[in-house]
């Protein structure tokens, strides 16, 4: 396993919202978790919202029903960023039909923030997560769940990152012209394919974040080999409390990945977290997928999702606690350091999984006062909700200005 350190292009991030850090660490970790959202910049490296809306489109600037994610919900968790998912299935990508889902996507949360200027705006920069935190809206800056899009042409990167695209997760579920996929056995590539390998260095160049959540371990080694700057893992957990699933990071992957600066976000979903919930994440797909076979069912029939929702009745979903939540953030703080860690939360992407205690993003400062609990400083909390990864972000944008590209900001 590779333990690179790669030079750091931007010093660790210094904030004007985050002076309570700098604070009376007593009187500061004596306040209530709500009086702590308001002095502590929350972002959130991965929300489905786009995806959920393209399946049926709900308002989510107000209350909804279903969900981990609306505004009000959003508003009392103190979240100030919420990086969007454009999330594009492998199916699609193999059809060809990337490129207009992600377009469309993009599309759909630009009309949600033009709609609502009073709660929602795009952000394409680092410094407008500030600003917009400072006039009381939640920024939506984007990112990209499977580089297949930008492997269409060789205008499609410049192209999503006109549209405000600030990171790319470069495979999903199959590898794909980029990258293996850590849930695809078929690894063709042995890592990342050459246009992959390309893609990391445009990618640096132009000043969009490399994420490595969802690739093989050897894409992996291979993005720490390439990059100029930091990387981000958006939506990962630790392989150490998952035995086997490869989905997640090994402790070495943790090293090394915070040994080049870059930030794990953990991923709230139980079968990420917990070892009992991945097995029987592996246990309902095998039988599903049995039932399937044994009477020739399309993935999308009634019969197989009536059977789906039985097999949950008859089989009790073992949910995870934020307390393994926390034991997660605490072994990747004790392997890469306080620097190195942050929250990527999958809402609104993990189904019915969600941990006892984390079940919408009314309850970040719930995870603070957890942390808070666990003995983390004010400083190291705002570092963990949001500061890591800001810090990342500022350090990608300065590599890439330094390159001719200056950073492009929603203003």
């Amino acid at each position: 396993m590779l333990t690179l350190t790669l030079p750091r292009v931007a010093s660790l991030v210094s904030l004007g919202l985050l002076t309570a850090a700098c604070g009376d660490t007593t009187s500061t970790e004596a306040m209530d978790a709500s009086a702590a959202t308001e002095q502590t910049l929350i972002i959130d490296t991965h929300i489905d919202i786009p995806f959920r809306l393209h399946r049926g489109y709900v308002d989510v600037s107000k209350a909804t029903d279903g969900g981990d994610f609306d505004y009000p919900r959003a508003k009392a968790g103190g979240l100030n960023a919420a990086f969007m998912s454009i999330y594009i299935p492998a199916a699609v990508d193999e059809a060809g039909e990337s490129v207009a889902l992600a377009d469309k996507l993009i599309d759909d949360m630009e009309n949600l923030a033009n709609g609502h200027p009073d709660k929602f705006a795009i952000a394409t920069c680092s410094a407008d997560i500030e600003a917009q935190a400072a006039r009381g809206v939640i920024s939506m800056p984007l990112g990209m769940e499977n580089g297949g899009p930008v492997a269409t042409s060789e205008e499609a990167l410049d192209h999503f990152y006109q549209r405000g695209i600030r990171y790319i997760t470069l495979s999903h579920s199959k590898s794909n012209a980029l990258s293996d996929s850590s849930y695809d056995l078929n690894e063709a590539h042995g890592g990342l394919s050459p246009l992959g390998k390309d893609m990391v260095v445009r990618m640096n160049n132009l000043g969009v974040m490399v994420d490595v959540s969802h690739i093989s371990d050897a894409a992996f080694e291979q993005v720490i080999e390439i990059s100029q700057v930091p990387v981000i893992a958006s939506h990962s957990s630790l392989r150490h409390y998952t035995p086997g699933f490869r989905r997640n990071m090994t402790d070495d992957m943790v090293k090394t990945l915070a040994a080049a600066g870059g930030v794990i976000q953990i991923n709230y979903g139980s079968s990420f977290i917990s070892a009992e919930a991945r097995e029987y994440a592996n246990a309902a797909s095998a039988s599903i997928i049995a039932y399937q076979q044994q009477n020739k069912l399309a993935r999308d029939a009634q019969e197989l999702r009536d059977y789906r929702e039985q097999y949950r009745i008859d089989n009790p979903y073992p949910f995870a606690t934020m307390n393994m939540v926390l034991d997660h953030i605490d072994r990747a703080v004790e392997l890469g350091g306080i620097d190195s860690v942050g929250i990527g939360s999958d809402y609104d992407g993990v189904g019915d999984s969600l941990p006892i205690g984390l079940k919408d993003a009314s309850t970040y400062g719930d995870l603070m006062e957890g942390l808070r609990g666990r003995g983390y400083s004010q400083a190291d909390i705002n570092k963990i909700m949001g500061g890591n990864t800001l810090r990342v972000w500022r350090a990608v944008e300065a590599y890439a200005r330094a390159q001719g590209n200056p950073t492009v900001c929603a203003g």
